[in-house]
């Protein structure tokens, strides 16, 4: 490593200790740029607040750092590691005299911060030089506006328990399965809900996609023993959740609640959408579903990729602090810089572990990720050239030499369960066309999805062709070739969620491939490469090959 005074960590790939320090890095630090040679990292304030909040003492970063840096670490960076890290737990939340109070360890930064213009509405009258009184419905709000200013503050004000739920794991599945929480799953479960101590009870916990967050959901459900409510990203996420719980857990059928836009349910554990909570006939008309979060005495609340949470979601659950919230996701990146708002009002990240570690010990598939670089064709060389910026990356992505590729995947592949995933609909519907192949769009109704969805799950079908609607939460277990075409410009997010979807552990043993097509020489190329950030942070290397090797 080389340490930089502006926070920039620079790591050296070719190297023994690469992967180690990598790892470590990766829990207190960002990563920004990852070419062939030299990753950039960076140390921000949020990374720090994440790492001390999930256990991590200035002294360890810092040995980190002078264990791998190959010159000495700047006295600026040792001093605001030191700082910022302090920082989380100086000013905690907690419950007096059936009250909320903030409390600080000084008196110079309680004045500070009822002097803050953003922050002194949010108070309440001062007790003492420590101590200030805060409206109890103003909860989530305080602890946004004290995070922007540079002190997360340490809830410590506890949560109602919400309605009692007797909810146990079965041994045996409905589907004739053992089941038991693996270990890493059960030790998330563990680090969210702490004993019921008020330190657990909100935060996230970061798996990839194919190791059972869902499970990890279960298993805090075990514990919390409460009516939870729980937000998913579609239809047909909603339902696999409550397959899951069926099949897991000693719940009835009649506990459990379906509410979308086809069923209205509201039972002692309801699984719901974000599109729903959201939805409005029009911007000036109330959002009709969000009193669903008061509805019932609710206990746990869970956000099923919370790296998505919709603003009007972020402003009910600054209103339900008093509930636990627990937040599930492959990757904290907010493509709207957000982050601080899952830190403030979800909660603090509690647990990851990194993506290749999970695939050395088998519980994800091994992945191997290869971007294949075709050329413009002459005929939409000067439409590129005389386009704007998004212009210019529609006619990349849709570029119709990526088909050609497909086909020669295709028949390489052939015998696989093979998704292919785009963005833009006329793009697909002509790759589907072309391929004799089923496709699903958001305009694919769900009973036509959750059939189609079952007979590439059973193998009536290999090939799928997808828009980013599965992205999300969809359980296709023997998926192993993914083929991108298209994507959201450099969505990070999407990237992860997209490679999720084939990591599953193959019954076989046999390994994944993701592959990328994109257009060399242009903004599509260019976009691909922040897409690839995520995989290189969790240990993957692409390899870049050409359209004239195959």
């Amino acid at each position: 490593m080389i340490v930089q005074s502006d926070r920039t960590v620079l790591l050296e790939v070719d190297n023994p200790t690469y992967e180690s320090a990598r790892d470590e890095l990766a829990r207190f630090a960002e990563l920004e740029k990852s070419p062939e040679h030299i990753h950039t990292y960076r140390i921000t304030a949020l990374s720090l607040w994440n790492a001390a909040a999930s256990g991590v003492q200035p002294e360890h970063i810092l040995d980190t750092l002078e264990r791998h840096t190959k010159y000495d670490v700047p006295q600026n960076i040792i001093a605001e590691i030191k700082d910022y890290v302090s920082r989380y737990g100086r000013v905690k939340l907690a419950e007096q005299n059936d009250g909320l109070v903030l409390t600080a360890d000084e008196p110079a930064l309680i004045a500070e911060i009822t002097h803050s213009q953003p922050v002194k509405s949010l108070l309440g009258e001062q007790l003492d030089p420590h101590t200030v009184r805060v409206p109890s419905h103003l909860r989530g709000h305080l602890k946004q506006a004290l995070i922007k200013i540079g002190f997360p503050v340490e809830d410590l004000a506890g949560y109602v328990q919400g309605k009692f739920l007797e909810i146990t794991p079965r041994e045996v599945t409905q589907a004739g399965l053992g089941f038991r929480l693996r270990d890493y799953q059960r030790e998330a479960a563990e680090i969210f809900y702490a004993g019921g101590d008020s330190r657990g009870g909100s935060g996230v916990i970061v798996l990839p996609c194919g190791a059972g967050k869902t499970i990890v959901g279960l298993g805090s459900m075990f514990n919390t023993k409460c009516y939870t409510l729980i937000l998913s990203t579609t239809t047909i996420a909603v339902r696999q959740w409550i397959d899951e719980l069926l099949d897991k857990t000693t719940v009835s059928r009649d506990d459990v609640g379906e509410y979308t836009g086809e069923r209205k349910e509201i039972r002692p554990i309801t699984v719901t959408t974000y599109q729903i909570l959201t939805y409005r006939k029009n911007k000036s008309e109330n959002f009709v579903h969000l009193g669903l979060f008061s509805e019932m005495d609710w206990g746990l609340i869970i956000y099923d990729e919370v790296h998505l949470l919709p603003a009007p979601v972020f402003r009910m659950t600054a209103e339900i602090q008093a509930r636990r919230r627990l937040g599930l996701t492959a990757t904290l990146v907010r493509e709207d810089g957000q982050e601080d708002d899952v830190f403030s009002l979800i909660g603090p990240k509690k647990y990851d572990v990194p993506w290749k570690e999970l695939e050395a010990q088998g519980w994800i598939a091994t992945a191997e990720c290869t971007e294949i670089r075709v050329d413009l064709p002459d005929d939409l060389r000067m439409e590129y050239a005389i386009a704007g910026s998004r212009q210019k990356f529609r006619v990349a992505s849709e570029n119709p030499r990526k088909f050609q590729i497909v086909h020669a995947l295709i028949d390489r592949h052939r015998g696989d369960q093979v998704l292919v995933i785009g963005q833009y609909i006329n793009q697909l519907n002509e790759i589907s066309a072309r391929l004799n192949a089923p496709l699903i769009t958001g305009q694919t109704p769900n009973v036509d999805r959750a059939k189609l969805y079952e007979q590439f799950r059973c193998g009536e079908i290999g090939l799928l062709v997808v828009s980013k609607v599965a992205n999300f939460a969809i359980d296709l277990p023997d998926a192993n070739i993914a083929i991108q075409i298209s994507g959201t410009f450099g969505s990070r997010q999407e990237e992860a969620q997209r490679l999720g979807r084939i990591l599953r552990p193959k019954s076989d043993g046999s390994i994944a491939h993701f592959y990328s097509i994109v257009t060399r020489d242009s903004r599509d190329q260019e976009f691909a490469i922040n897409r690839q950030l995520f995989l290189t942070e969790q240990g993957y290397r692409y390899t870049i090959r050409y359209e004239d090797e195959f």
